[in-house]
């Protein structure tokens, strides 16, 4: 019998074209482009965004602009590489604004070749521009992007369409130039981010005040903003939904103002404050009723009084994060699981004063909590984990590192009350143990496990975990575990991507090869101070594992001939290399 095409035969282009947006990656994509003429074009036809570096060379933007008609949004990554060493320059920008004229939305992130006259460009050519976003990202923020006052002015001139502003390390802008921009678009003017950008004072933010009454974003990380400039916002925005500040030199006052005006806040987030009190806090729970994220860090003048106005005022309260608040303690939290009810995500980090009580609180009020991370909080124990395993059995995922007290106890009430549990991570956690993992493999099915630094997890849990969890897809373990619960890894989750083995004396590389051979779509494999690994077990792992893209090993495990496998097997397959210290 003839093989029958039922896709080309039955399927309209427009359900195909459907199917390809849906699709995740820009490695699907390409795949399916190359199955047949039709469907190249109707996955061009169905891209609507573009990721591009300085490797693609600026003669084929027109080329591009030609293949993909529909692309609306572009990300440029102008991070020089060995492959191409000079970052994306002004004239590259100008014929890419000529080659995508209904462009909406462009991030250009680390472009220091960038000026104004690149920029200027871009806003004459893409005048339906909606988002724009200027960033220098990860070690690379201080060296920021050049493009000044003339540029920005020209965006507001001419992109009245202007949504969605990010500014970072912008550092020859000055408050001209947001000014203008205001002028310009501040009427359509939603979302402002404004970062690392040293000449922007509360100037800007007055007149981001006066004319982006629509604003609902704003995100500042500056020593240069006050509470003057905070303050015009607060009054002069009362749409603002979401605020995030890292701002060391405003107050109370700059707090207050948006309790008062700031009605429809939803989301606060608030890093480094050294300058305000619980007042700003208490006028938060006074004023912003529909608040339903909170992230404090490194507050060090917040105590329970705060946290008890925000439970008080704020019932709505879904997401809790607090981070290094030193005199927040066990009442605080205790208030937050009587009042907030509807709490789903909930974050404690250094805080050595909330005790057990606190979660337990939690653990009683809040039963539709699904994710919890605790981290050095060294005076809470296993009651607490069981008061929140008894208490909140919709939990889904659950991180604990460093927290000494806590042990089997816990995980095994976990494995028996928390059956949706898919992600469980556990570190430098001295007595966790194969009986509190065993309990977890016979109760959940996990998609994420990492027992890291937990020395005393052997075969037995793992092997439980293989058992009871086949959708695994990342494991990171150290210490006891052997050959036999790698087998039973490969055989019992063959779905893994991620695998992580520190300090394992025990593996050898029969045990990684027999995972290996099954677990074919490992994506990543980090082998650190595993002594009885070997450039055999390396080389495992490259010819099994077709999807490998990242390996971590001592460079004396890695032969010549693997490397060659690995660049020769796939030509479009490219394995990051990480080597580590013996």
């Amino acid at each position: 019998m003839k093989r029958h095409d039922v896709i080309n035969t039955c399927l309209p282009d427009e359900s195909i074209m459907e199917i390809f947006r849906h699709l995740d990656s820009e490695t699907s994509r390409d795949a399916c482009s190359l199955v047949c003429k039709r469907w190249r074009e109707l996955e061009r036809l169905s891209r609507t965004f573009l990721r591009l570096s300085t490797l693609d060379s600026s003669n084929h933007f027109p080329q591009l602009a030609r293949c993909f008609v529909n692309v609306k949004s572009i990300y440029i990554d102008g991070k020089p590489s060995r492959n191409s060493p000079r970052s994306l320059s002004d004239d590259v920008l100008a014929l890419l604004a000529d080659s995508f004229s209904k462009l909406e939305n462009l991030t250009l992130a680390f472009c220091p070749g960038i000026d104004d006259s690149g920029l200027i460009s871009v806003a004459h050519k893409c005048m339906h521009l909606k988002s724009l976003v200027l960033e220098a990202v990860g070690k690379l923020v201080k060296m920021g992007c050049s493009v000044g006052d003339y540029a920005v002015a020209a965006v507001g001139k001419c992109c009245k369409q202007l949504e969605d502003l990010t500014l970072r390390s912008c550092k020859e802008l000055t408050d001209v130039g947001l000014a203008d921009l205001t002028l310009g678009c501040g009427k359509s003017l939603k979302s402002l981010s404004v970062a690392l950008c040293v000449k922007i004072t509360d100037l800007s933010l007055e007149a981001v005040g006066s004319h982006c009454k629509s604003l609902e974003t704003l995100s500042l990380d500056s020593d240069s903003i006050h509470d003057k400039g905070v303050l015009a916002v607060a009054q002069g925005c009362p749409l603002l939904k979401v605020l995030k500040l890292q701002c060391v030199n405003v107050t109370d006052e700059a707090l207050i103002a948006v309790g008062t005006h700031c009605l429809s806040l939803e989301l606060l987030e608030l890093n480094t404050f050294r300058r305000f009190t619980d007042k700003s806090l208490c006028a938060i729970g006074n004023g912003c009723k529909r608040l339903k994220n909170l992230s404090l860090s490194d507050c060090p003048f917040l105590t329970d009084l705060g946290l008890e106005a925000i439970a008080a005022g704020c019932k709505e309260l879904r997401n809790l994060e607090i981070y290094c608040c030193q005199d927040i303690g066990t009442v605080g939290l205790e208030s937050i699981g009587q009042s907030c009810r509807c709490l789903t995500n909930l974050a404690v980090f250094r805080c050595p004063l909330i005790g057990n009580r606190a979660f337990l609180e939690v653990g009683r009020g809040c039963e539709f909590l699904q994710a919890l991370l605790l981290v050095e909080c060294s005076v809470i124990n296993d009651d607490a984990i069981c008061g929140i395993a008894r208490g909140c059995q919709n939990l889904k995922k659950l991180q604990i590192c460093r927290c000494d007290e806590i042990g089997n106890k816990g995980l095994t009430a976990v494995g028996e009350y928390c059956k949706s549990l898919t992600d469980l991570r556990v570190e430098l956690c001295d007595r966790v143990g194969d009986e509190g993992l065993i309990a977890v493999g016979e109760g959940c099915s996990l998609r994420f496990l990492s027992v890291s630094g937990c020395h005393e997890v052997g075969d037995a849990g793992i092997i439980a975990i293989a058992r009871g969890s086949s959708q695994l897809q990342q494991l990171s373990i150290t210490g006891l575990a052997a050959n036999v619960s790698m087998a039973e890894i490969g055989e019992g989750c063959p779905l893994l991507k991620n695998l992580v083995l520190r300090r394992c004396a025990q593996i050898t590389d029969a045990g990684l090869g027999q995972l290996v051979r099954n677990c074919t779509g490992l994506e990543s494999c980090y082998l650190v101070r595993c002594p009885r690994i070997t450039a055999v077990g390396v080389a495992s792992v490259v010819t099994c594992c077709a999807n490998i893209r990242k390996i971590m090993v001592e460079s004396g495990k890695v032969s010549e001939r693997t490397k060659r496998r690995a660049a020769s097997s796939n030509s479009s397959r490219k394995i990051e290399w990480i080597y580590c210290p013996y």
